[in-house]
């Protein structure tokens, strides 16, 4: 018979979050496979437990060839057990490919549920929380981390992003250039640790905010875009529009009658805002 893989869920800050189940499988798993065994090990003494199972990493540089090794201990019999440092595996952290080929040789999948950032952010933000999508980190580089922002420009459901501390400043400066300054977001920052902090307000003004420096890790949950036609919007918000369009490769034409389909008005009214946008950039000193 073939073996189980169990995907475990782990505390993202506070310890007596564990799942109950966790310990037991941490006992009794035939193998461990966790993102760094170091933490492993911190966790396993926390919880007062001692694996009895083969010990091995499973990180993003040894996911790949790894994960060989672990299909053929599944195939022959053993109860697999993966953790990643906080909350479930394959979340933006390793287990995808692990999966994938326990699926494909049709062996069992199961999960102990645990702790999620996602969800605990999401919760935390005050922002519209039925219909949301998880987008994971954007690219550090500042050109692709534009382009990328410019895909969810016009995304109504709720937005969830990770980000490390050193990049927070850069992403929301980005996102209140993309989505605009008055978009409404969180920062959940530390989530359920002594110093969990969950900043709130538009995403000029967090941007600022976060320009005087951020630590810990961090969640952010930004708001979906407005229903078309459910706001009125100013000339500079229809020109930015535009302009984010354009800038993601579409023409003027059909970006104007784009931003004029989403405001619910007429194109003569976006087209004269662009007009007047760009014949004052001329006659700016």
């Amino acid at each position: 018979m073939t073996g189980i893989l169990v995907l475990a869920g782990t505390p993202i800050g506070d310890i007596s979050d564990a799942p109950p189940r966790l310990a037991a499988e941490l006992a009794g798993a035939d193998v461990v496979a966790a993102e760094d065994t170091r933490r492993l090990r911190r966790l396993t003494q926390a919880l007062g437990v001692q694996t009895s199972g083969r010990v091995v990493s499973y990180f993003e540089g040894n996911e790949a060839a790894r994960t060989p090794e672990l299909v053929e201990a599944l195939v022959g019999g053993a109860r697999v057990l993966l953790v990643t440092d906080a909350g479930m595996p394959s979340v933006s952290d390793p287990g995808y490919r692990l999966v994938a080929a326990a699926v494909e040789k049709d062996i069992k999948v199961t999960a102990v549920p645990g702790p999620s950032a996602v969800l605990t952010a999401l919760a935390l933000s005050g922002l519209p929380v039925d219909r949301f999508c998880f987008e994971g980190f954007l690219p550090r580089k500042a050109g692709e981390r534009l382009s990328r922002l410019r895909e969810v420009a016009e995304e109504r459901r709720t937005l969830v992003y990770f980000e490390a501390p050193h990049r927070l400043d850069d992403t929301l400066a980005a996102m209140a250039e993309v989505l605009g300054p008055q978009r409404r977001a969180a920062v959940c920052r530390e989530l359920t640790k002594t110093y969990e902090e969950i900043k709130r307000g538009p995403l000029g003004e967090l941007a600022a905010w976060a320009a005087e420096g951020v630590r810990g890790e961090i969640t952010v949950v930004v708001e979906g875009a407005p229903d078309k036609g459910a706001e009125e919007l100013d000339a500079t918000e229809l020109v930015r529009r535009v302009q984010v369009r354009e800038e993601a490769g579409e023409r003027r034409k059909e970006a104007i009658a784009a931003v004029a389909a989403e405001a619910g008005i007429p194109k003569r009214d976006v087209f004269d805002a662009v007009v007047a946008a760009k014949n004052a950039a001329r006659t700016a000193p």
